[in-house]
C-alpha cells in the first residue's frame, strides 16, 4: 500500500471520510441489532436504551440518516476512497 498518496489529502476530505466512516458504523451496529431480532428474537437497543426513548428514536434516527446518505453519496464514496470496481484478470 502506498502510504505517501494520504499525506496529500484536503481537510475537506477528511471530514468526508471521517463522515463516510461514521456513517458505516452506526450501519453495521443497526444491522447487527436487527439480525440479533431476527435470529434470536433478543432486542439489544431495547435493553440498552429501554422502549422507544428519546434516546432509542435518536439512534434509529441517525442510523436511517447514515443509510441515506451512503445510498445517495455511493458515487463519491467510491471516487473518495479510490474503490476500484472493475475486475482483473487473475494472471495480471
Amino acid at each position: 500500500m502506498d502510504v505517501s498518496r494520504f499525506k496529500t489529502w484536503r481537510p475537506s476530505e477528511r471530514v468526508c471520510r471521517t463522515i463516510d466512516v461514521i456513517s458505516y458504523v452506526l450501519m453495521i451496529i443497526g444491522a447487527l441489532g436487527w439480525g440479533l431480532v431476527g435470529f434470536l428474537g433478543y432486542d439489544v437497543m431495547t435493553s440498552l436504551f429501554g422502549q422507544m426513548t428519546v434516546l432509542m428514536r435518536t439512534f434509529c434516527g441517525l442510523v436511517g440518516i447514515a443509510a441515506l446518505y451512503d445510498l445517495l453519496s455511493l458515487p463519491w464514496i467510491v471516487r473518495r476512497w479510490e474503490i476500484h470496481l472493475h475486475r482483473q484478470p487473475a494472471h495480471v
